[in-house]
C-alpha cells in the first residue's frame, strides 16, 4: 500500500529537529521541522543535481521547459520512490478533478517543476512553465513545442507544486501570472500542505485546493508510532502546530541559552539569529 509519510521520512523530505534544538528558518524564526519536498525527487543528491541543472538552463526560458521534463522523464521512468509519488498524485488528482475541464498544468519556477512537468505529460494536458519575474511559456504536453502565448482567455488551470505554506508565492507570481494571460486558476495540487493558512487563502481566490499529505498530528504521530521522533519531539512539535509563534516563544524564553548560544555560533546560525534580535521576532524583552 502507497504511504507517502514512510517516502518523505526515508529522503529526509522532512526531518524533526533534536530534543530542545529548533532549526533556524532563513527567516530568523525557529521551527521543530524542516521540510524539502523536492527530495522525493528520490533522494537530497537527486533533487540537488535537478535544481543544479535547473539554475543552469534558466538562461534561456525557452529551451528549458523541455530540458527539464527530459531529466524528469527519465528519473520517473527509473527512480521508484518518484515513480510511486508520480502515480499517487496523478491518481489523486483524476479522484478529485473532472481532468476533462482542465485546459492546463501549471507550475512555477523552481521546485515545481518537479512535479508539474510530468504530470502534465501524464495527464496528456499543455503545460505553462511560470517564472519569478511573472513571465510564461507554454509547451505541449510532450514538451516537444514551446511557445510565448500573450493571451488563454477563460482557460482553466490546475498548478502543481512541491509545496504550500501561506500562499505568498501564489498570491505574488503565480495567480497573477495565469490572470495575465486571461485564464483562471481553478485548482492546485501540492505533495506537503504545511496547514499554516495557505489553502484557505488559494480557496478565498477561488482556487479549490488538493494536498497529498498534511503536516499535522497526524503526521507526527505516524513519526512517534514509526520510533522517528520521541515523546518530547512530538510534543514540541504538537505544540507549534498548535500555536506557531506563540510555542517558540515560550520555548525561548524557558531556554535562554539557545538563543545566545546561536549568536556566538557560526556565522550561517548567528546571522538568522541576529534576524530573530533585531526584528523582536518573537516580542521577546531583549
Amino acid at each position: 500500500m502507497f504511504n507517502l509519510a514512510n517516502y518523505l521520512f526515508e529522503t529526509n523530505a522532512i526531518r524533526f529537529c533534536e530534543e530542545n534544538k529548533p532549526f533556524w528558518y532563513t527567516s530568523g524564526k525557529i521551527g521543530p521541522y524542516f521540510i524539502n519536498t523536492h527530495f522525493i525527487y528520490g533522494s537530497e543528491k537527486d533533487a540537488v543535481e535537478l535544481l543544479s541543472f535547473i539554475d543552469e538552463a534558466l538562461s534561456d526560458k525557452m529551451t528549458l521547459p523541455k530540458k527539464v521534463f527530459e531529466k524528469v522523464l527519465e528519473q520517473y521512468n527509473t527512480n521508484k520512490i518518484y515513480k510511486d509519488v508520480i502515480n499517487h498524485m496523478k491518481s489523486y488528482i483524476e479522484e478529485n478533478i473532472d481532468v476533462s475541464e482542465v485546459d492546463y498544468i501549471s507550475g512555477g519556477e523552481r521546485r515545481d517543476w518537479f512535479f508539474s512537468n510530468i504530470i502534465a505529460y501524464l495527464l496528456k494536458k499543455p503545460h505553462i512553465s511560470i517564472y519569478k519575474d511573472l513571465s510564461t511559456v507554454v509547451s505541449d504536453y510532450n514538451f516537444e513545442k514551446t511557445e510565448v502565448v500573450s493571451s488563454l482567455k477563460d482557460k482553466k488551470v490546475l498548478h502543481v507544486a512541491d509545496l504550500i505554506t501561506v500562499a505568498s508565492s501564489y498570491l505574488r507570481a503565480w495567480i497573477p501570472a495565469i490572470k495575465n494571460l486571461g485564464a483562471n486558476m481553478c485548482w492546485s495540487c501540492v505533495v506537503v500542505d504545511r496547514m499554516q493558512g495557505g489553502k484557505d487563502k488559494l480557496e478565498a481566490e477561488g482556487v479549490k485546493a488538493l494536498s497529498l499529505v498534511n503536516v499535522d498530528s497526524n503526521l507526527f504521530k505516524t513519526a512517534f508510532d514509526m520510533g522517528i521522533i520521541n515523546d518530547n519531539q512530538l510534543q514540541l512539535l504538537n505544540s507549534f502546530f498548535a500555536y506557531f509563534d506563540g510555542s517558540m516563544k515560550d520555548f525561548l524564553v524557558s531556554h535562554p541559552e539557545f538563543l545566545e548560544n546561536a549568536l556566538n555560533s557560526d556565522e550561517k546560525t548567528k546571522k538568522r539569529a541576529k534576524l530573530l534580535v533585531d526584528g523582536n521576532l518573537y516580542g521577546l524583552d531583549l
